[in-house]
């Protein structure tokens, strides 16, 4: 059999009550074993201990977890978030570096089939598996392809469009600490400061510096077993 025509295998979590965050945290190291909705409870817990409404996820705890959440996750896996500057052109990106990208953006909240006016933030999970770029969101019946190096280039570049969305970056420590997720030559990013009208955005990577359940804009630190050959 031709080896072309055989389909990669791609692990794609399908949504769960407002389980977005963790199945975006899954289907980038592609395995149902990277993190439990448990373990992501842990985490909020650990964020916000001793209190009564935990701020880093919904109310009746059925997900809808917040940045926070998704950052202290990444780190116990050895890797690196950095946010993406809407301001520079995602050509500069160096893809043979990069294991994957985790895109945030608004989505309506529906009630069995009644949508009510309530904002969310969903998020969304890019990655390369077998030379070709997938959109792993969760919310699609199965994974779409987007294709080679160019094809991202051009779809991160529509999606950043929104003011609305934001896209973070995984690397491995590695990567990050060298800068090697930027082509030579380029000029490298200015501090994580976003633009202006971000709303609750911040820019390092310490976990008391993340005050808001709301930010979208940071540079999230360390996520293990990055690979971006998949």
């Amino acid at each position: 059999m031709n080896e072309m025509s055989v389909k990669p295998t791609i692990y794609h979590e399908k949504q769960v009550k407002e389980l977005c965050a963790l199945h975006a945290l899954n289907n980038l190291f592609q395995t149902e074993s990277s993190f439990t909705k448990s373990e992501l409870d842990v985490i909020c817990g650990q964020l916000s201990p001793n209190v009564w409404i935990n701020p880093h996820r919904s109310m009746l705890g059925l997900g809808n977890y917040d940045i926070n959440v998704i950052m202290a996750a990444l780190q116990k896996k050895g890797c690196e978030a950095i946010w993406f500057d809407k301001r520079k052109d995602p050509a500069c990106l160096d893809l043979s570096h990069i294991s994957g990208f985790i895109l945030n953006v608004p989505s309506d909240y529906k009630l069995g089939f009644v949508m009510l006016p309530l904002r969310r933030r969903h998020w969304i999970t890019i990655r390369q598996i077998h030379g070709n770029f997938y959109n792993l969101d969760s919310k699609l019946e199965a994974p779409q392809l987007i294709g080679r190096s160019n094809d991202l280039i051009a779809y991160l570049k529509e999606q950043l469009d929104s003011k609305e969305k934001e896209l973070f970056i995984i690397v491995s420590k590695e990567v990050e600490e060298k800068q090697l997720w930027m082509n030579p030559g380029m000029p490298h990013f200015p501090e994580a400061h976003p633009p202006r009208g971000s709303p609750d955005c911040v820019s390092t990577a310490s976990m008391n510096d993340y005050r808001s359940r709301d930010a979208e804009c940071l540079r999230l630190n360390q996520v293990n077993s990055c690979d971006s050959n998949y």
